[in-house]
């Protein structure tokens, strides 16, 4: 009898540390690069600063630790370089997470997590006020936004009336060497209406970061950079009803609400994701922790493209 109360003890124990990974966690790792991790009884997702969110395929799981080997490339390494392999450790400890990323040859660097809350359920859209419409982009200069990577280079300028970035990259590669670009400003919930123009010579791709969290992607109908789910998705997230792009060279408008972490995006007039919602940050996010405010945060490391119009008005809920 004191056996199997010892061994009712021991898995209780177990199963209550386990317990305490179950969830969503927003991870802020190494080098200001951003992370989501899922854990669920037998099943793991991460999304580990670029890409999408994707299963682990071998990982352990014991008393609140979870483990896994992980190969990272450096950014903007060549591509004969080969990727570093890291032990990654997360142990949780109540909301907080820490880790450790161990190389086979050389130092563990640190890095650290929260629990993120439930999602909660969709709004109801008829019942949201949206305040008074804030310009962002005044047409003459980049008053309110500032590069997000001082080190990188910066394209971005405001010429003709439209925010531009030039850049000569032409491919899709995750890292580019120029800089994005975001407001000063943050925001919770709100509609935005913004406009994007991609060069034809390329297809272009770009993207506009909610919150500077969760990417609507920037791209036109026919562009071989659809990205992973084309115009108007929520980058590896939520995939549009249907490609409803603009060809290259003209201009495609997006209206975009962001409320209680559900997305809606219409595109050129027809609405492709109705109140969907996006479980956690997307790569090459700013930020990872849904409870906090953000920018509107537009991709710049990619190739050349150009905005206007864009107008943001504030949620605000009864």
């Amino acid at each position: 009898m004191i056996m199997i109360r010892l061994l009712l003890i021991l898995l209780t124990t177990s199963l209550s540390a386990q317990d305490a990974l179950t969830g969503q966690w927003s991870l802020d790792l190494p080098k200001d690069e951003k992370g989501w991790l899922s854990v669920e009884q037998d099943k793991v997702e991460l999304m580990w600063g670029v890409g999408s969110a994707r299963p682990l395929d071998s990982f352990e799981r014991q008393n609140g630790t979870l483990s896994f080997d992980k190969a990272i490339k450096r950014p903007l390494a060549p591509k004969e370089e080969p990727a570093v392999k890291y032990r990654i450790t997360m142990t949780a400890e109540g909301e907080a997470m820490r880790g450790s990323m161990q190389p086979e040859n050389g130092l563990a660097v640190v890095f650290s997590g929260k629990k993120q809350p439930p999602m909660p359920p969709p709004p109801d859209l008829s019942k949201v006020v949206f305040g008074e419409p804030i310009t962002l982009f005044n047409g003459r200069d980049l008053t309110g936004w500032r590069v997000s990577n001082p080190a990188k280079k910066n394209g971005w300028s405001a010429r003709d009336g439209f925010l531009t970035n030039d850049t000569p990259k032409t491919d899709f590669s995750a890292y580019g060497e120029h800089t994005n670009l975001r407001t000063e400003a943050e925001f919770e919930d709100f509609q935005l209406h913004i406009e994007y123009r991609l060069p034809p010579e390329t297809g272009g791709n770009s993207g506009i970061y909610l919150r500077g969290m969760y990417e609507v992607q920037v791209t036109h109908r026919d562009s071989k950079m659809q990205g992973i789910n084309g115009p108007g998705a929520v980058f590896g997230r939520i995939t549009p009803t249907h490609n409803a792009g603009k060809p290259a060279g003209e201009w495609d408008v997006l209206d975009i609400t962001l409320v209680d972490r559900h997305v809606t995006v219409v595109l050129n007039g027809d609405k492709v994701i109705d109140n969907q919602p996006v479980p956690g940050c997307t790569g090459g996010a700013l930020k990872s922790d849904v409870t906090q405010p953000g920018p509107i945060y537009l991709q710049g490391d990619h190739t050349s493209v150009q905005y206007r119009n864009l107008i943001l008005r504030p949620a605000r809920q009864p």
